[in-house]
């Protein structure tokens, strides 16, 4: 791998690893809906500002617009609140270890959509190995345990509808000719609006302006949710989509170390268990199921205009 690539896919892993870092720091001084709406607003603010500067402009079919509100709520919304919630009384590794296991439910709910026919071995074993994972992260037979039962649920929920909204995303918005900016920016801007209806309810509690959660929450917003799509529409550009998706491995690890070093938070042995099975689930739901070789038959060929209009494959977006 060149090194420009190795240092774009350590910058983003460094990004996305931390999120779960600044999240808890966030919750020193914000609520958790107060912290996922001014997330929201920065992150769609930087997106939009790009892609209005790139010339691109957002999508006005309601059809489409109605698919982006289904996916700022499973992929944002829903999610940043959930895990916002959970580390309340959980740790930041923990939550970054669960959120690895969002390819698991990419794939449940791809199968759920039609989107995807077969599994295979690898991949049935990939989803096994990944939920074993969380009940070793988990470990619900440690009294003493690094998270609380609420903690887990949030992680776990938040994850399953992360994963869910890629395959959502995949079904209905992926290769619509959507400008990414203008798909990514409206899809938060979205969830900002969907999030701000719930701060009356959730949100209406006395800010503690402490600097480090102001100062994280600033990092959070701007730089790992605005710059850091940015940073990953230029891998896939640059470096392809396999070398983007090597970022779920590392930001996995990344997450557990920032917790363990600016945190003090544990890392026992049912934790690195844990965080080895998330990895191996995510390196086996890669390997896509070999095709059986189809039986030979004599067949007329086809006419040269049936073959020519084919279209493209249609290119998806994280």
């Amino acid at each position: 791998m060149k090194s420009g690539a190795l240092l774009r896919l350590s910058g983003l892993s460094l990004l996305w690893g931390s999120v779960f870092l600044w999240i808890k720091i966030s919750g020193y001084g914000f609520s958790p809906v107060e912290m996922v709406f001014v997330r929201l607003v920065l992150g769609a603010a930087v997106l939009m500002a790009i892609g209005l500067f790139k010339g691109q402009r957002p999508p006005r079919d309601r059809k489409i617009l109605g698919h982006m509100a289904v996916a700022a709520l499973l992929g944002n919304a829903v999610p940043w609140l959930l895990f916002a919630q959970g580390e309340v009384h959980g740790s930041s590794n923990v939550a970054g270890i669960i959120s690895g296991t969002g390819p698991v439910w990419t794939l449940g709910a791809a199968v759920l959509l039609g989107s995807e026919k077969r599994l295979g071995t690898a991949r049935i074993l990939g989803m096994t190995v990944g939920l074993l994972g969380v009940v070793l992260v988990a470990a619900p037979w440690n009294a003493g345990t690094h998270a609380s039962t609420s903690s887990i649920v949030c992680f776990v929920l938040g994850a399953i509808s992360f994963g869910s909204s890629f395959a959502y995303v995949g079904r209905f918005l992926a290769g619509r000719g959507i400008p990414v900016f203008m798909l990514a920016g409206g899809q938060l801007s979205i969830a900002a609006v969907l999030t701000l209806f719930a701060v009356p309810f959730l949100g209406l509690q006395p800010v503690q302006w402490r600097t480090d959660s102001v100062i994280a929450l600033i990092v959070l917003g701007v730089v790992c949710t605005g710059f850091a799509v940015l940073l990953n529409t230029i891998i896939i550009t640059k470096d392809g989509p396999a070398a983007a998706a090597t970022v779920i491995y590392l930001m996995t690890v990344v997450s557990v170390v920032l917790g363990a070093a600016f945190l003090d938070e544990s890392l026992g042995w049912s934790v690195l268990l844990g965080t080895a099975a998330v990895l191996t689930a995510t390196a086996l739901l890669r390997r896509k199921p070999v095709e059986k070789p189809a039986e030979k038959t004599t067949v007329a060929p086809a006419p040269a205009k049936d073959l020519t209009a084919q279209g493209a494959p249609a290119a998806g977006t994280r």
